[in-house]
């Protein structure tokens, strides 16, 4: 099964751009029609989310959100197995010239970096364009032979120091403190503990507050790393350090990095990560939002 699965990504990552897209396109119809679970995850969080949007829109949006997924799911192939020079490529950087001094500045920094489906790529080029080695958190995932090909996948071409969520935030305040730069993407419900609630597109979410915990006690100013799929391959937008971030009031930096989030989402909202149940964890009393049979509209 591994031979076979890696003699697979091998061979796609030959393909050309225009040739996996197409394929990936076909596969998002296919999990749209069949992946009846996630496509209710996907038209729930879409519903709550933009609540201002037609049935026939959200559905639209659902549809498109799909693809993005199959194709940045098979974009992985070459990513993570074609050679470096056609990887750099299909990268495109934009930002100004002090948002990239930051990634070589001889401080700690944090890189805030949302789910997009895009968000491998832009791992792996802030892997490629930072001057020393970037810090990531790596999430168990599914299966072993998946685990093994992602944290391999995004430590190709070096220049990581990983860490695993199990072995806890010791570590990475450490790093901070010696001036490391950090990936994060605290935009997921991961569950009560830790987290707080504040508004996320309208909705209460429960968010976890690290990013102005890490900023604060790390003293590391934060930027935010955008990255969207094009038709050549994927453009990473890098914000400069935000100001006046972090305060004294966690609650406040939670709610601002959700502002920020919510800007980026309305800028190409089929490619956010609606796949995710983003709002699983509910206030106390409140009822899930994935059990019931549909959205009133």
């Amino acid at each position: 099964m591994r031979f076979f699965f890696y003699a697979l990504m091998g061979f796609l990552a030959m393909w050309p751009l225009r040739w996996l897209r197409v394929l990936g396109h076909g596969l998002g119809w296919l999990l749209w029609a069949l992946a009846r679970s996630r496509r209710h995850i996907v038209q729930t969080n879409l519903a709550l989310c933009f609540s201002e949007k037609s049935a026939a829109e959200i559905d639209a949006l659902t549809r498109a959100h799909f693809v993005n997924f199959a194709q940045s799911l098979l974009d992985r192939s070459w990513l993570w197995h074609a050679p470096l020079e056609k990887v750099k490529s299909r990268l495109t950087w934009v930002g100004s010239e002090q948002a990239f001094a930051q990634l070589s500045a001889d401080q700690p920094r944090i890189v805030f970096a949302p789910h997009f489906v895009g968000l491998d790529a832009g791992g792996l080029a802030l892997t490629l364009q930072a001057s020393k080695p970037v810090s990531f958190i790596f999430v168990p995932q599914h299966s072993q032979l998946m685990d093994e090909w992602v944290n391999r996948g995004r430590q190709r071409f070096g220049n990581v120091k990983p860490y695993f969520k199990r072995e806890g935030v010791k570590q990475i305040m450490t790093g901070l403190r010696h001036g490391e730069m950090l990936h994060l993407s605290p935009d997921m419900d991961f569950g009560p503990e830790e987290s707080i609630f504040v508004p996320f597109m309208g909705v209460s979410a429960a968010t976890v507050p690290s990013l102005s915990r890490f900023a604060r006690l790390g003293r590391a100013p934060v930027l935010t790393l955008v990255t969207r799929m094009t038709k050549h391959g994927y453009e990473m937008s890098l914000s400069e350090a935000w100001r006046d971030f972090p305060t004294e009031d966690v609650e406040a930096d939670t709610l601002r990095m959700n502002l920020a989030l919510e800007t980026a989402i309305r800028s190409s909202p089929d490619q956010y990560y609606w796949v995710h149940k983003r709002f699983k964890t509910r206030p106390e009393g409140e009822a899930s939002v994935y059990k019931k049979a549909a959205i009133s509209r």
